[in-house]
C-alpha cells in the first residue's frame, strides 16, 4: 500500500520517476515535476503506448504534427499511442504536478 501524495521532496530540482509495480508488458509510474519540461528539441518516442494522468497539477503536452498543446489539470488523462513523438511543454510550477502513468 501507498499514496501518490507521500515522500515528495520539498526542493524538485529534476523530475522524480518512481515506479510503482511493473509485470510482462505493464508498467505503472508516479512521476512528480514543479515546473520542469522537456528539454528543447526532445522528443519521446516510446516503443509502447502511455497512459497519463494528472492527479494533481497541471501541464501541458506537445504531440508532433499538431498545432495545439493539451492542457491537462488535475483529474485529465490522455492516452498517447507508441512512437507519436510528444514532449512535456510546461508543469505547473507553482505546486507539484503529479502524474499516474501506465505504460503498455
Amino acid at each position: 500500500m501507498g499514496s501518490l501524495f507521500e515522500n515528495i521532496p520539498a526542493e524538485l530540482p529534476d523530475e522524480i520517476f518512481e515506479t510503482i509495480c511493473a509485470a510482462n508488458w505493464v508498467k505503472i509510474e508516479r512521476i512528480v515535476s514543479n515546473g520542469q519540461a522537456s528539454p528543447e528539441g526532445f522528443w519521446y518516442d516510446q516503443e509502447g503506448n502511455e497512459f497519463v494522468l494528472v492527479v494533481k497539477g497541471s501541464a501541458g503536452l506537445k504531440i508532433e504534427g499538431e498545432d495545439d498543446i493539451v492542457t491537462l489539470r488535475a483529474g485529465d488523462y490522455f492516452n498517447i499511442e507508441s512512437h507519436v513523438r510528444h514532449r512535456v511543454e510546461w508543469t505547473d510550477a507553482s505546486c507539484e504536478t503529479i502524474w499516474l502513468a501506465v505504460h503498455y
